[in-house]
């Protein structure tokens, strides 16, 4: 006796195709739409301002800060010394279209000439992404392992504090009260899995060629890193609520727009030379006033009390007003 085959088996594989096509385009349409409406997209910018209206937050920080820049600018200028005009060269063979060269030999030698210098200056504004993504790789490597350390997670805390979930941090760490209604972090006694932050670096290499393809390399390129890497800022959040593995993936599908938003603005971030280390700070401020205000629809702070001061380092940071 035949076994029943599944309704789409009797469809062409054309069909199939097509169909699978429409949807997957329908998903990435949604996606799209609700990426752009959840507004998650600009946590980043609030958390840049937070940090121009907060100078205290980093001024523990500020030498380290200032060596972190300099550092950023030799790594940028090196790279594009050593990598840009390699890169130019290779851009230069493919960053024109076939059917516009077809159309230019139609003028004889001077259209080709026009079409060679249009390609050129295509390649040579194509290659600046592909440097920058490079130099962001050195220099997320640097900064997460000898220069920020773990100051983009104290940072994170910081906010929640600062914006009264003090008791959502304490299942991390200890947080104290000093003087004046001040708060100062204590050592941290859990911490998302490092391997997030290595998944990240490694995907950003791999898909580095994307940025060979003028223009429509670098958007897939955002796109697919802040697809993949957005959820990873909310991972101290995720820790600090005691979600496993399944409720946080759980939750992240159901907010993937919001998430790829996110991911989104910190992949271009990164790509900004010599400040790209601060405005990645900047992201973890702003996934924690996010996170904040997830909080803040979820459940009423019943605390009456004043917000408190952040303090680390010696260094407190006034209430906000």
């Amino acid at each position: 006796m035949a076994m029943p085959q599944p309704a789409d088996a009797k469809i062409p594989i054309h069909m199939r195709v097509v169909h699978s096509a429409q949807r997957q385009v329908m998903t990435a349409g949604e996606m799209t739409r609700d990426a752009v409406w959840s507004g998650a997209w600009a946590y980043p910018f609030w958390g840049a301002m937070y940090i121009c209206t907060h100078p205290s937050l980093l001024t523990p920080a500020a030498p380290l800060l200032v060596r972190a820049v300099l550092i950023s600018l030799a790594v940028v200028a090196a790279c594009f010394f050593f990598l840009y005009l390699p890169q130019v060269a290779w851009l230069s063979l493919f960053s024109g279209p076939l059917d516009l060269l077809a159309f230019a030999r139609r003028f004889g030698d001077t259209g080709v000439k026009i079409y060679g210098i249009l390609t050129d200056y295509a390649a040579f504004a194509a290659a600046v992404p592909l440097v920058l993504a490079e130099a962001s790789v050195i220099l997320g490597f640097l900064g997460k392992n000898f220069l920020m350390g773990q100051l983009g997670m104290d940072l994170f805390d910081a906010v929640l504090v600062q914006k009264g979930h003090i008791a959502l941090v304490e299942k991390s760490r200890p947080v104290v009260k000093k003087a004046n209604n001040a708060r100062q972090l204590g050592r941290v006694l859990s911490r998302p899995l490092a391997k997030l932050s290595v998944d990240n670096m490694v995907r950003y290499l791999l898909t580095l060629p994307l940025n060979l393809i003028p223009v429509v390399g670098t958007v897939f390129f955002l796109g697919y890193n802040g697809y993949k890497a957005g959820p990873s800022y909310h991972a101290r959040y995720f820790m600090l609520k005691g979600w496993d593995k399944s409720r946080s993936n759980a939750y992240v599908d159901r907010h993937r727009g919001s998430y790829t938003a996110f991911g989104v603005t910190a992949a271009a971030f990164n790509l900004i030379p010599v400040v790209s280390i601060i405005l990645g700070l900047a992201c973890n401020v702003g996934a924690g006033l996010w996170a904040a205000d997830i909080e803040n629809t979820h459940k009423s702070v019943h605390e009456s009390v004043a917000p408190p001061h952040y303090e680390e380092y010696g260094v407190s940071i006034p209430p906000p007003e």
